[in-house]
């Protein structure tokens, strides 16, 4: 079992910058692949980025790609989104999740645990 609590999120001017973190219950957190989505009101939840259980393999959005950045530190059992150059279109509740397997998947089917997401909200 797995707890997943994220926080960092707030309201933050375009072009500016927020770095979300993700703390994990559980001694086993370096065994699971981790990823962040986030879900605009009334659309599905679209994957964001993805890290492996040892952090040496990422998966980034093209469309993100360049902007955030994923990573983990397993000691301190947390993931991290790194959040820069934002967008008005960004704003969302950004959530954090867990699966166990080696596979970085985007698919929200894959993921065993979420945490209660964290709102962004970037400002033109």
């Amino acid at each position: 079992q797995v707890q997943l609590v994220e926080s960092g999120g707030g309201l933050v001017q375009a072009g500016g910058s927020l770095r979300l973190s993700c703390a994990a219950s559980g001694r086993t957190f370096g065994s699971y692949t981790m990823g962040w989505f986030r879900q605009i009101p009334g659309k599905e939840r679209e994957f964001v980025a993805g890290i492996s259980w040892s952090g040496d393999r990422r998966y980034d959005t093209d469309s993100m790609k360049g902007r955030f950045t994923i990573s983990r530190d397993n000691a301190k059992n947390t993931v991290y989104l790194q959040m820069n150059s934002l967008k008005a279109e960004d704003s969302a509740v950004y959530y954090c999740a867990a699966k166990a397997g080696s596979y970085i998947s985007s698919a929200t089917s894959r993921y065993d645990y979420w945490g209660q997401g964290t709102e962004v909200t970037v400002s033109s």
